[in-house]
């Protein structure tokens, strides 16, 4: 089964909040473990302009190329500009619509990266300069290889910029279930939102999760499905207040790869965010969210 990956999604952000080494770290544990070969990482291309502006403005894209952020623009952002930087989340965006390609292919496309859904058309917010998210769909959506979409969001925050840019498309559903008290503080709506009280464990969370996704498939009839699969609801995140466990988590990739695979849906997943104290945690977390999707569709 083919792994999406490639070295450039790292940027030098020097001491952040933000773990960028957690992808090369996820895919070398992935490795020793022997879940995947060498053979199966398949490295994506950086993003082409034209793809980048099915859902970025023109002027956004090029303050990113002049290097022309203003002082607040880079504020918001929450991480320095650089080229580097640039470079990194034009690869994510690579990398999450090749896994798209995979899923139509073999079921499920797994981005060892990406999920950055704070990413507006014309601005980034919360460590994401572009929305890969929204880009891979666009792009197949163009191409006609996919016509109704269900981006199905679990990390701790609300994906307010994948909300935002669908937010006239009837043919994209955007699910975020989320801690409600917590960045961003002003949430954009998504087709369905599910505002997470602090403390909330793991017997709530999935049963939410168990039973929306299945109406959603029910009502909306997706043919492809992005799965945000944050590690951050984990009850050790520096970020959030729920009360998640690893096992909780891991049940929930559980509950969303197989309802995907029951209703043959194609399924991408991206990892989304992760701020564990212990830096194990986050890779301990997203390493399970891929050994889950190894275990079910291969």
């Amino acid at each position: 089964m083919k792994i999406v990956y490639s070295p450039n999604y790292y940027a030098d952000i020097g001491h952040h909040v933000f773990p960028m080494q957690k992808y090369k770290l996820v895919l070398e544990k992935l490795i020793e473990n022997g879940l995947i070969l060498k053979s199966c990482i398949v490295e994506p291309e950086s993003i082409d302009l034209s793809s980048l502006l099915l859902v970025h403005t023109q002027k956004y894209i090029d303050k990113l190329k002049m290097e022309n952020l203003s002082y607040e623009e880079e504020l918001i952002l929450e991480l320095p500009y650089s080229k580097e930087l640039f470079k990194a989340f034009k690869y994510a965006c690579g990398g999450t619509t090749l896994a798209g390609r995979h899923a139509l292919e073999q079921a499920v496309g797994i981005n060892v990266g990406g999920g950055f859904h704070h990413a507006f058309s014309d601005h980034g917010e919360g460590f994401c300069m572009l929305n890969d998210i929204a880009v891979c769909v666009m792009v197949l959506k163009k191409e006609r290889k996919i016509k109704r979409s269900l981006i199905f969001d679990c990390d701790l925050h609300q994906g307010n910029g994948t909300a935002s840019i669908f937010t006239k498309d009837n043919d994209v559903f955007t699910y975020s279930i989320h801690q409600e008290k917590v960045y961003p503080l002003f949430k954009e709506k998504s087709t369905l939102d599910v505002n997470l009280s602090n403390g909330t464990s793991d017997d709530e969370y999935l049963s939410i999760i168990d039973s929306d996704i299945l109406w959603i498939i029910d009502e909306f009839k997706p043919d492809f499905i992005v799965y945000v699969a944050g590690a951050d609801p984990y009850k050790d995140d520096q970020l959030g207040a729920l009360e998640l466990t690893m096992n909780g988590l891991m049940k929930r990739d559980e509950i969303v790869f197989e309802t995907a695979k029951r209703f043959s849906i194609p399924i991408v997943v991206v990892l989304g965010g992760g701020y564990a104290y212990k830096i194990d945690d986050t890779i301990q977390i997203h390493y399970n969210t891929i050994k889950k999707a190894l275990e079910i569709f291969r």
